[in-house]
């Protein structure tokens, strides 16, 4: 499997939800919560092609983008295979 990459903040609604479905899916994550670490926040920015909100999740070298775009990934039955790949 795939490293899996999130950055976060506490206070993020579509961060928890994100979180949920990769623990549903029993996916190991790193998480990276830029309101404890907001030095690492311009390296989320520029890895994410200058998207500054949160949630933003990688999967290995992937920019899935925020929870939105992961879900629709998990709905078209596509994320398992990004994950494995």
């Amino acid at each position: 499997m795939k490293p899996v990459e999130i950055y976060t903040s506490p206070l993020c609604g579509f961060c928890h939800a994100a979180k949920r479905l990769l623990n549903q899916k029993g996916v190991n994550f790193s998480e990276i919560d830029i309101l404890s670490h907001p030095d690492r926040k311009p390296e989320m920015i520029k890895r994410a092609g200058g998207s500054r909100t949160v949630p933003q999740i990688f999967v290995g070298d992937v920019h899935v983008g925020g929870c939105d775009e992961l879900h629709a990934l998990e709905r078209a039955g596509k994320l398992d295979a990004l994950l494995a790949a």
